[in-house]
């Protein structure tokens, strides 16, 4: 959603704070907020003015008309400002259809004024400009002012001058007050479009001789212009329309959607409705709650929202159990239905989605048997067999009735099952299997050559054997036969020639696009090129059927555009962030006739900029926020249409005889399968997208469909909201349209809600009767197009269209043509189980594939939450265990106390000389740890082993010491160069006071201790040192703790794991005199020629 309605104060706030004029603007900040927790005493503190002016009192709820339903109260004292809100504040009241309470009030001061001193001004933003409307007579009564007021239309980038406002708008203002007006007004537009408003009203705007006064105010702000005005609106509350409580649901659902690429919507009407849904997809919510609403399910119907944009697995989950906790807190004496409804997907892995959703059926199951919930499932797209199975097979194992229903069940059908309208069916027929796209349907093994005509219904025309000659880079012969001149745009915007470059590193898209093209028989990939300037200039590999084949990807688009000077199309994959310099930039290329811009949440200013260039140039828009378009046989734009298992179901590889337009993608999408069964299929396709302000209008493509031979019929799926569809009606009466329009515009329930709902698409909220949706169906069916009475009938209605056309010759159905086979990617072939492959690796300890790390089972919320520690982690990540809370101390201790030996060691004397000879800190750090050996720091495995091997045999100490030294070895652990019995290591002292306290036992430990003092008596520095202590007492632990077998322990041993000790332990040291080396500024270092003993080869010295 973009325009979205904000509270009074924060309209004044804005405006006080930022507005440029220099008229005297009075009160400027002199408003204070009351609810019913407002602390009266607190609040005269803050706003002192409140004890000695008199006062206005009204509610702040988005209330249109307060004054005349007597909300306002007028020239009160602090004290009557408190009696009057006794009988206000917190108190039902009805406006309009809407009931809700009285919550939010705003104070301000009381402004005497005459009649002649009031006025009233709007600014409303269209699609050509901005709107400046002015009354010289403002307040309660103005009556109807688009009937009265002066108007002024300023184009889009342009700018209002006073002189403008004098002369075209306050014809009717007494001269001594047009200088201030006309200075406030400039000021006011200013402030509209530097702080994107798109609806700006001051009713009434007070002027007197001592300046001008802001008395009531409404406004609506471009909320996808966040991340451009954040710095000046801070952080933004939006409030609910009026009548409808703003729930803590619906603020996490759209936390989730601001953090998430994905869309993610949810408006609660009426929490203890029996009726819930969980739609995929803008338009496919809206014709779900239309269905919902003619079925007479308004009054139960609990909630809207849409899920849409592939979300993850998690963000689906958190979706579906918020509303599975609201719908599970109350009980219904008839039970409750959820309708998990969508239309068909062009690129959401639909399994994928429902995994979150079965995951939060699981969790809620004991709840939703409790409140007897039935649930009523129909989906399509990438892998919706799967994700049907999935969400059938929980209904069996939770006991909770589900009845699933793919793409041969029409969209809608579920709601009527759900409302009991119409039968169950006990085995509903299945479509083919996303995988079935491998196999060829004819006998031949043969990839058929390509026979379609350019249209279905029409004989070949030269053109489609001969590539038409080309007078302008790009530009196909017939889209410059019916531009003429600059300006005009092309009536065919894609043929089998047609050459593209997409913007971004969109390779799953592409990919689709050359799958596409391949099934279609192109003889060339659509995509020239892609361009990504987040990389150098290289080669992609994609694959063109069996083969492989390389596109370049540029850094810089003129690069691309200078390269390829035949591409005429460009799809940008950009973010709403450089959406608008990427469209830009690209039509400063006259190849580019045809831009598709997918991203959702443009700001509208920057929109109307784009399409008023684009106007300019000829060059026609889809987008944004749409997935594209689709000619069927020619060219696909992005992820439109699907995978090949839906391009081949609704028959998009071949040109049929209808097209169609619509506004939503997903719907697109459910349009090519309503076409493909009841018509021989479509011809071209187009979603604008749902933006207020789409690049180019229904009428555009419809005018278009009208001059092309191919085309028999047209289908426009509309939407509540806008007028464009008005245009279509005009068309047909003036008889520009000859051809058969089946038309219906969605969201006809918006008229049956008390309060205002916006839907899913950004354009989708009708700000006048003409607006909605039930308005335009009856206007467009008096005009003579074919508008069914619901979307339940517009697959009937277009296929009678259709067989009437075929019946008086005007459409003959060709002969069917296999298309080429396409071999399935290896990745997705995997994804639905297809194939088995054996992994070149296998982990057990992490795995990072979720939402959420995890270490050995445990997810890293859980590691902190436990407060584990890194010795913690170190039990999971190294031993695959929960260690007990002593065990992760002991290995913590073990850490510290190896962490450094000073600089002569051996490792830290490496890692020095590595750093002093300008070594990164990797270089220097791994020259230190590879002298760690038997002989310096890898004595903890060997003397675990050997203490072990001799208390497991049974040996005395004495005898172990004997063999050790009677086979001439050295007993690992045993000996210190500086540390004795006399000078004892205090490392070894700390650790074995903390073994002995917390150990259950340490039978090792006292049969090495005992070792000790055998060689203690023979030489002093004989101690059991840190590497043989530690070693020993790891071995006690890993058999003691009671998380492992002794065979679990011993292998452990063997498999060096706790060397890994003294080598973690030990990089601290190393990286801490790397890093101190460095912070020293040491030069090269190089030996001493005194601390070397030169000496001849021993055969010279003799």
């Amino acid at each position: 959603m973009s325009a979205k309605a904000i509270s009074e104060q924060t309209g004044k706030e804005f405006l006080y704070k930022y507005i440029c004029t220099s008229a005297a603007v009075k009160n400027r900040f002199h408003y204070a907020s009351v609810t019913a927790e407002t602390d009266w005493n607190l609040l005269k503190q803050e706003h002192p003015w409140l004890l000695t002016e008199r006062l206005v009192v009204k509610p702040d709820q988005l209330i249109k008309r307060r004054g005349k339903l007597g909300l306002v109260g007028i020239n009160l004292d602090l004290q009557g400002v408190q009696e009057w809100l006794k009988t206000h504040l917190m108190k039902e009241t009805t406006v309009g259809k809407a009931k809700g309470l009285l919550k939010n009030f705003l104070i301000e001061p009381f402004v005497p004024h005459t009649q002649e001193e009031e006025f009233y001004v709007c600014i409303y933003a269209t699609r050509e400009g901005d709107h400046v409307l002015f009354h010289h007579e403002g307040g309660v009564e103005v009556g109807d002012v688009d009937a009265k007021a002066q108007r002024l239309m300023v184009a889009v980038d342009n700018k209002l001058s006073e002189h403008q406002v004098t002369e075209q708008l306050l014809t009717q203002v007494p001269d001594d007050k047009k200088q201030v007006l006309a200075s406030f007004i400039v000021g006011l537009f200013n402030l509209y479009e530097d702080l994107y408003f798109t609806y700006l009203e001051i009713n009434p705007l007070v002027v007197t001789q001592n300046g001008v006064y802001i008395l009531d105010m409404a406004a609506k702000i471009d909320a996808t212009a966040d991340y451009i005005c954040k710095a000046k609106w801070g952080d933004l509350e939006f409030p609910p329309p009026f009548g409808r409580e703003a729930y803590p649901e619906e603020a996490y659902i759209a936390d989730l959607d601001a953090k998430s690429g994905a869309s993610l919507k949810l408006t609660l009407l009426n929490p203890r409705g029996r009726i819930w849904t969980m739609v995929a997809g803008g338009g496919a919510s809206v014709v779900y709650s239309d269905t919902i609403c003619d079925l007479g399910g308004v009054d139960e119907l609990a909630n809207y929202g849409e899920y849409s944009g592939a979300p993850s697995e998690q963000q689906t989950y958190d979706y579906a159990k918020t509303i599975l906790s609201l719908m599970t807190r109350e009980k219904h004496v008839q039970g409750k239905v959820l309708i998990i409804g969508g239309s068909i997907a062009n690129f959401t892995n639909v399994a994928a989605t429902f995994k979150g959703i079965v995951r939060a059926i699981k969790d809620y199951q004991g709840p939703l048997k409790e409140h007897e919930v039935t649930i009523f499932v129909r989906r399509g797209g990438p892998n919706y067999q799967e994700g049907l199975r999935v969400m059938g097979e929980v209904g069996k194992t939770t006991g909770i009735p589900i009845h699933v229903f793919g793409t041969e069940t029409h969209m809608t059908a579920i709601v009527g099952m759900a409302l009991g309208h119409r039968p169950i069916p006990n085995q509903p027929p299945m479509d083919a299997h996303t995988a079935n796209f491998l196999l060829n349907a004819s006998n031949s093994g043969m990839t058929p050559a390509t026979t379609r005509t350019a249209s279905f219904s029409e004989p070949r025309t030269p053109n489609d054997t001969t590539p038409a000659k080309k007078s302008k880079a790009g530009l196909p012969a017939e889209a410059q036969a019916s531009s003429g001149c600059s300006g005009a745009k092309a009536t065919t915007l894609f043929s089998k020639r047609t050459k593209s470059i997409v913007w971004g590193m969109q390779t799953r898209a592409v990919q689709g696009m050359l799958d596409f093209d391949y099934v279609c028989s192109r003889d060339e990939p659509s995509v020239a090129a892609m361009v990504y300037p987040f990389t150098g200039d290289h080669k992609q590999k994609f694959y063109w059927g069996h083969k492989e084949i390389l596109l370049p990807v540029y850094k810089n688009m003129a690069d691309a555009m200078k390269k390829h000077s035949e591409v005429d199309v460009l799809i940008s994959f950009a973010s709403l962030r450089s959406a608008f310099d990427s469209t830009v930039e690209a039509m400063q290329y006259s190849q580019i006739h045809t831009i598709a811009i997918i991203a959702e949440g443009i700001p509208e200013a920057q929109t109307r900029k784009m399409i008023k260039m684009a106007d300019e140039k000829g060059i026609t828009i889809i987008g944004p926020a749409t997935v594209g378009g689709i000619k069927p046989g020619c060219f696909k734009i992005g992820n439109t249409g699907g995978m090949l298992d839906n391009i081949l179901a609704s028959k998009l590889y071949r040109p049929g005889s209808v097209a169609y337009v619509s506004r939503s993608g997903g719907m697109s999408n459910e349009l090519n399968n309503i076409i493909s069964r009841t018509t021989d299929g479509v011809y071209e396709g187009v979603a604008i997208g749902g933006d207020r302000y789409p690049g180019s209008t229904f009428m555009d493509h419809v005018l278009r469909y009208q001059d092309t031979p191919g085309i028999k019929m047209i289908v426009v799926l509309g939407e509540v909201g806008g007028t464009e569809e008005y245009k279509i009606c005009q068309g047909i009466r003036e008889g520009r349209i000859t051809k058969p329009v089946v038309c219906w515009c969605i969201g006809t329930c918006a008229t049956m809600f008390a309060s205002e709902v916006q839907f899913g698409h950004a354009g989708a909220c009708a700000n006048q009767a003409s607006e909605t949706a039930v308005a335009k169906n009856q206007a467009l069916r008096d005009a003579g197009a074919f508008v069914p009475k619901s979307f339940d009938e517009l697959g009937n209605v277009i296929r009678t269209v259709y067989d009437d056309l075929v019946a008086n010759g005007t459409i003959i159905p060709a002969q069917e043509v296999p298309p080429p086979t396409v071999p399935m990617d290896y990745s997705w072939a995997r994804e639905l189980g297809l194939i088995r492959k054996p992994a070149s690796f296998m982990t057990s300890i992490c795995d990072e594939r979720g939402q959420e790390l995890i270490y050995a089972g445990m997810p890293i919320t859980e590691v902190f939450k436990e407060e584990m520690g890194l010795g913690g982690v170190l039990g999971l990540l190294w031993f695959q265990r929960r260690l007990p809370r002593y065990a992760c101390q002991f290995i913590e201790m073990c850490l510290m106390v190896t962490a450094d030996h000073g600089p002569a060691v051996s490792g830290a004397h490496n890692t020095i000389v590595c750093a002093r000879a300008g070594k990164d800190l990797i270089s220097s750090l791994t020259s230190g740890l590879l002298t760690i050996g038997d002989r310096f720091g890898g004595a903890l495995d060997a003397a675990a082993k050997q203490f072990s091997k001799a208390f497991d045999s049974g040996m005395l100490p004495m005898e172990f010491v004997n063999k050790m030294k009677k086979d001439g070895k050295l007993i690992m652990g045993i000996g210190h160069r500086v540390k004795s019995i006399n000078n004892p290591d205090m490392r070894v002292q700390i650790l074995k006071d903390f073994v002995k306290q917390h150990f259950t036992s340490t039978q090792l430990l006292d049969y090495a201790l005992d070792v000790e003092k055998i060689t203690t008596s023979k030489k002093p520095n004989l101690i059991l040192n840190v590497d043989g202590f530690i070693g020993v007492a790891f071995v006690d632990l890993l058999r003691t703790c009671g998380g492992f077998t002794r065979d679990e322990a011993d292998e452990f041993v063997e498999i060096g794991a706790l060397n890994g000790i003294f080598v973690l332990g030990r990089s601290m040291g190393f990286i801490g005199h790397y890093l101190d080396q460095k912070r020293l500024k040491q030069g090269l270092y190089r030996h001493p020629w005194d601390d070397i003993s030169y000496v001849l080869p021993e055969h010279m010295s003799m």
